[in-house]
């Protein structure tokens, strides 16, 4: 009896602190409600990185547990998601299908009350984005073993639209099927590059198998969802999407490949102490340009480099972009100097967005 009551009483204990969460939650959206028209007044947008990054600090800085950081901002992303949602609706463009890495990127930043818009391909993101039929748009920037996405730089060198946060997204492959049994696995369908990433695994543990290669791992799960035999390799988010159950999880060969995306819209971010500026220019064809109009100037002025990469303009014969990420805002005093210095030396220079370094 004893042992019944103080279950009942724990459970008494979890149904009070529902409440006061739930008061809370509803308290907490009447906030945001009252924000949400001084944003109007302001013309500010709803969807603050910036902002979002200081309560995603100050939680894993409070938090004691339990609970793990991962939980906690699992569930603070969904809170935020809800309320900007009573703000304004947020529509976000990705690259489809429903499932892919961009679809799980798209959803891990803006939360299961955004609305999330799935597109053909990159030009699609910009177009909806630039057009006002969304809010924002989340395309990979570059992937850790596979490199830049040039179409992206080249869109983006085009586009009136800033880069507003930037996210990384640890690519694990899920062997997935429809009953979770690996005896019932006589295919295995995915995108052939993961099929390549996940080789070693395959060979070990379903040497034989029919290999199946698919438009994307979106579609192996889709696929996967109507065919008791076959297993797809993709993401966990594709799980809970098609309704599939896991059969081994980060079967890949290589556990820090990851996907550096970013978020594009219309809005510039104030500084936050920590941010990340990426630019586009041109310089003159004219020997040593580049060691003394760019490279210089930025170890004059102590500025750390993250990355560099030239793309053909597709303007003129041999006439390059680069294109440049840099520790540092375009706002903060150092930064701007810099840039008036490059600018007098380049044909061509635009600054992408500066926005708040991911994690």
């Amino acid at each position: 009896m004893g042992s019944s009551n103080n279950f009942d009483n724990l459970r008494k204990k979890i149904d009070s602190l529902d409440k006061e969460i739930l008061d809370l939650l509803n308290e907490r959206g009447d906030i945001a409600l009252e924000i949400r028209k001084l944003k109007m007044k302001n013309s500010v947008g709803v969807y603050d990185p910036v902002r979002e990054k200081l309560i995603e600090n100050k939680l894993k800085e409070l938090n004691s547990g339990p609970l793990s950081d991962d939980s906690i901002l699992n569930i603070f992303r969904e809170i935020i998601s809800a309320c900007r949602s009573l703000q304004e609706p947020t529509r976000v463009a990705y690259l489809g299908p429903k499932g892919s890495f961009s679809h799980q990127a798209a959803y891990n930043e803006f939360g299961g009350s955004s609305d999330l818009i799935s597109v053909g391909s990159f030009e699609e993101i910009f177009e909806e984005v630039e057009n006002g039929r969304a809010s924002f748009g989340i395309v990979p920037i570059e992937n850790s073993i596979g490199g830049s996405v040039g179409i992206v730089l080249d869109l983006l060198s085009k586009s009136h639209l800033q880069i507003e946060a930037e996210l990384f997204e640890r690519i694990n492959h899920f062997l997935l099927s429809k009953s979770g049994n690996i005896k019932d696995v006589k295919i295995v369908a995915s995108h052939p590059q993961p099929i390549a990433q996940c080789k070693k695994w395959l060979n070990k543990n379903l040497s034989g198998v029919e290999i199946l290669e698919t438009s994307s791992t979106a579609e192996a799960a889709r696929l996967a969802s109507r065919r008791k035999n076959l297993a797809a390799i993709a993401s966990e988010y594709s799980a809970s999407i098609y309704k599939l159950n896991i059969i081994q999880k980060n079967i890949e060969e290589n556990s820090q490949n990851t996907t550096r995306f970013f978020v594009i819209g219309n809005k510039s971010n104030k500084p936050t102490g920590d941010d990340r500026t990426s630019i586009v220019f041109t310089l003159k064809d004219t020997p040593g340009a580049l060691q003394k109009s760019f490279f210089q100037p930025f170890a004059d002025a102590k500025v750390n480099l993250s990355k560099i990469e030239s793309r053909p303009s597709k303007e003129r014969p041999w006439e390059y972009l680069f294109f440049v990420d840099f520790k540092g805002h375009s706002q903060d005093k150092v930064i701007k100097s810099l840039l008036k210095k490059l600018d007098r030396n380049c044909i061509y220079l635009k600054v992408l967005g500066s926005y708040p370094a991911g994690n």
